[in-house]
């Protein structure tokens, strides 16, 4: 138990410091491959490889229908609208600010929670810590605070914050319900699943005539596929699994800082007074938060992590 844990929370940090990577990945692949077949396209590759290695480790791969579907609902929650949408904004929002706007996760895993039966509860400071952090997300759209601010990057920051809530609804739903199902190959069909939708809307859309790869993006596809897809996404599968979703949650304070630093360092990204002032607000509100999570699970004994559905 106490070697699995340590697993954990290095699987825990792979999550912080890779997704915080992803985004500048996300950025440069966009350059020449539009976002639905962006998603699609690394999600189908890492399912398939993962699948297979699933299979060579003699894991077991469910084909119960009730089981599918909810590893295909999951794909669809966390890679269909949450990945994607992240994708779909970095069009118009800088690859930093997305981040930080993903900065709110816990917002909406402590939201969920609430509704969710012997759920987690919402506390005063729980509930002071998202109204703080929201003030940071208002802060940062607002006008001035980046110089091509306009209503699509309005729109975009709108898809992340629904992103943000599928993808915790995503997670929720696969902690709570998946306690029977091999890791890797729970990761492997929630990844394939997911980027198999995307990928067929894509093409549905009209989208495969406008991919064109070059040296550059084709880099940052091969970078999100191994790294962000497969590395990073089992890894958050398996942390999911064996730590609390408020611990799970945290990957949200580090990831901002590592693409806010690295857009603004190699693609140039602005990064003005009043973003940085946004992002001390947002991850204040996220520290309250979680350190309300904290103090709840120091008073009460730590419930098992894989649990039925309330």
């Amino acid at each position: 138990m106490k070697h699995e844990r340590a697993w954990a929370y290095a699987a825990f940090a792979t999550v912080c410091v890779v997704w915080g990577t992803t985004y500048l990945g996300i950025a440069i692949a966009l350059e020449t491959v539009p976002p639905l077949l962006l998603t699609g396209s690394r999600f189908v590759v890492a399912g398939v490889i993962m699948l297979a290695i699933a299979k060579l480790r003699g894991e077991r791969i469910p084909v119960d229908v009730r089981t599918l579907a909810n590893l295909a609902l999951i794909g669809f929650l966390m890679v269909g609208v949450g990945n994607l949408a992240v994708v779909w904004a970095e069009q118009y929002v800088p690859s930093g600010l997305a981040a930080l706007l993903v900065a709110t996760a816990p917002f909406w895993m402590a939201m969920i929670e609430l509704f969710r039966r012997s759920g987690e509860r919402v506390s005063l400071q729980s509930g002071i810590g998202m109204a703080i952090g929201f003030l940071g997300v208002a802060l940062l759209v607002s006008p001035g605070v980046n110089g091509d601010w306009n209503v699509k990057f309005l729109l975009g920051a709108l898809a992340i914050q629904i992103g943000g809530m599928c993808w915790q609804l995503g997670s929720a739903h696969g902690k709570y319900n998946l306690a029977h199902v091999p890791l890797l190959s729970s990761a492997a069909l929630q990844m394939l699943f997911g980027g198999l939708i995307v990928t067929v809307v894509g093409f549905a859309i009209g989208e495969g005539p406008r991919v064109s790869l070059n040296g550059r993006t084709l880099a940052a596809m091969i970078y999100l596929t191994i790294f962000g897809s497969i590395l990073a996404y089992s890894a958050y599968v398996f942390a999911l699994a064996h730590l609390r979703t408020s611990i799970t949650s945290l990957y949200a304070y580090v990831n901002p800082v590592v693409a806010v630093f690295l857009g603004w360092l190699i693609l140039s990204e602005p990064l003005t007074a009043r973003s940085i002032v946004a992002m001390v607000i947002i991850l204040a509100g996220v520290a309250l938060v979680q350190t309300a999570g904290w103090r709840k699970a120091a008073i009460a004994p730590r419930a098992e992590t894989i649990r039925k559905a309330a």
